[in-house]
């Protein structure tokens, strides 16, 4: 998708998410721009989502990511992440959904 990618990982208990998420933005980012694939690409946004399941949904979350395109023509990524966070009673920050 052009605003936005999901990363399905485990995470050791030993690493914070905000560590991985940093590094794997910054590592990312380095190789986007040297590789010159995404010319478009200036870097990511501020903020990100993460959200946890348990392992036995791991199949359902993979055709989830890979029906991504399908999914978001009937759906924003903005419109489902705002609902989803609402029906967790996630407090929004709006600063991360300018635009």
């Amino acid at each position: 998708m052009e605003d936005h990618v999901h990363i399905l990982t485990g995470l050791h208990p030993t690493i914070a998410l905000a560590d991985f998420v940093r590094d794997l933005k910054m590592a990312s980012s380095l190789w986007i721009k040297q590789s010159k694939l995404f010319p478009y690409f200036s870097g990511w946004g501020d903020g990100y989502a993460a959200l946890t399941y348990s392992y036995k949904d791991k199949d359902v979350i993979i055709n989830y990511i890979k029906g991504q395109e399908m999914h978001h023509q009937t759906i924003s990524f903005r419109e489902e992440l705002i609902t989803l966070m609402k029906e967790q009673g996630i407090d929004i920050d709006h600063r991360f959904f300018s635009n």
